[in-house]
């Protein structure tokens, strides 16, 4: 149930200092696996019965467990602040290791629901929010716990084919052999513990300078057109620093801990046929190909594999120049949902025209966070949600309103939201 009065209008994108500043966060706990965790309540009297869950993105394999802070708060934009703010019980954990960690960010995060509702009692409603590794686990615990969790929204998260995520940062390295050989030195599926523990130096110092240099223009572009990295049209070498640096980051630091996690060697580019360079033959005869093991592709066909198969609503949306997470896993989680009948039913898919990996205003993370309480029946009107969209999303958005009955209309100074009436 919902404790307040018959109408509450709470004014989502400019929360008053005030309302910002109602948050309170409990001394962080440790849960039985070792994830650290921690529980955020409004003022006194403003907890409205529900618990919102941050489910925090990827975290370099070998860095120490701990909740990412810089993750909870963005420009503009503090979770557990707006949370409180709007009423909601906020709780978020660090998972039990770094690296990947996506079966262990999935038990962890029900097991905090637990550790909530003896704290605190049995909330109304739990809803899950979560970005990059934590889409995904959003995604699956969503998908496969409906009794626990009302409603979600997973960002940027490769939810669409997980063997697709391990294949784009594979062919990433591979191909990156082909055209600057010698540069990251050793095997390159097999990197050494010195090279992954001063990685970020070695590439600053070494890597970046021969790859951004002028004379390796033309192998750069190869690159980028074979591997397929994403970059701002508009600031092509200026977002290549970021793509370039991602792709080997996670091919060269986590590769270890996903092998290992997986239970195996789980890239596979044996028959891989790879084109854009300008000598595609040449390319695929010498690039270096590898097979992977069994076990790590049946975990991530099983374990690690989304079905779609929705009874809780899901909104998720993911910026369409994403360096670290390709946003055709939103198309193919959509052709998943769309074959199980829960396409704009219970999913509803957002589109931002961006690059960089959840690169979202607070506005579109405030816009898709309502979209769910609608989705899930939590409340009753939104109106000036235009206000905190682009201009250039106005018509796709209203376009997709219209299609889902979502009460938007275009105009409006402010978003506000109206909590239905306590039964």
């Amino acid at each position: 149930m919902i404790r307040a009065c018959a109408t509450l209008i709470v004014v989502l994108c400019v929360l008053p200092a005030a309302a910002r500043a109602e948050s309170v966060c409990e001394p962080d706990g440790v849960q039985e696996s070792g994830s650290i965790y921690r529980v955020c309540m409004p003022a006194a009297g403003q907890y409205n019965g529900s618990l919102v869950v941050w489910a925090h993105g990827f975290q370099d394999a070998g860095t120490p467990v701990s909740i990412p802070e810089d993750q909870i708060c963005i420009p503009g934009l503090c979770i557990n602040e707006v949370v409180n703010g709007l009423g909601f019980a906020f709780a978020t954990n660090s998972y039990s290791k770094t690296g990947l960690a996506i079966l262990q960010g999935k038990d962890d995060v029900l097991d905090l629901v637990n550790i909530f509702t003896a704290q605190h009692g049995q909330p109304n409603k739990v809803y899950l929010v979560g970005a990059s590794e934590g889409g995904i686990v959003t995604a699956l615990s969503v998908e496969q716990h409906p009794d626990v969790f009302s409603a979600g929204v997973a960002a940027c998260g490769p939810i669409g084919n997980f063997p697709l995520e391990i294949d784009f940062f594979g062919d990433g390295r591979a191909t990156f052999q082909f055209f600057f050989p010698g540069v990251i030195p050793g095997d390159p599926f097999h990197p050494s513990p010195a090279l992954v523990a001063g990685w970020n130096a070695y590439y600053d110092a070494v890597v970046e300078p021969i790859v951004f240099a002028p004379a390796s223009r033309a192998r750069l572009d190869q690159w980028v057109r074979v591997a397929h990295l994403p970059f701002d049209p508009a600031d092509y070498l200026g977002s290549l620093h970021v793509s370039v640096k991602d792709m080997l980051r996670y091919g060269v630091v986590n590769l270890n801990d996903a092998a290992e996690t997986l239970g195996g060697f789980p890239f596979d580019n044996s028959d891989r046929v790879y084109k854009g360079s300008n000598n595609d033959a040449l390319l695929n005869l010498l690039v270096t190909r590898v097979a992977a093991e069994p076990a790590a592709v049946e975990a991530m066909n099983t374990s690690y594999a989304t079905t779609g198969n929705l009874v809780r609503p899901l909104i998720t949306l993911h910026t369409t120049r994403d360096q670290q997470v390709p946003y055709i896993h939103e198309l193919l989680y959509a052709l998943k949902t769309a074959s199980t009948g829960s396409l704009i039913t219970r999913h509803l898919p957002i589109a931002i025209d961006r690059f960089e990996h959840c690169n979202f205003t607070p506005g579109e993370i405030l816009a898709s966070f309502v979209i769910m309480l609608y989705y899930d029946g939590l409340i009753a009107d939104v109106s000036g949600l235009a206000s905190i969209l682009p201009p250039s999303q106005l018509d796709a958005f209203e376009a997709r309103a219209r299609e889902v009955g979502l009460p938007y209309r275009r105009g409006g100074a402010r978003l506000a939201i109206t909590l239905k009436p306590t039964p």
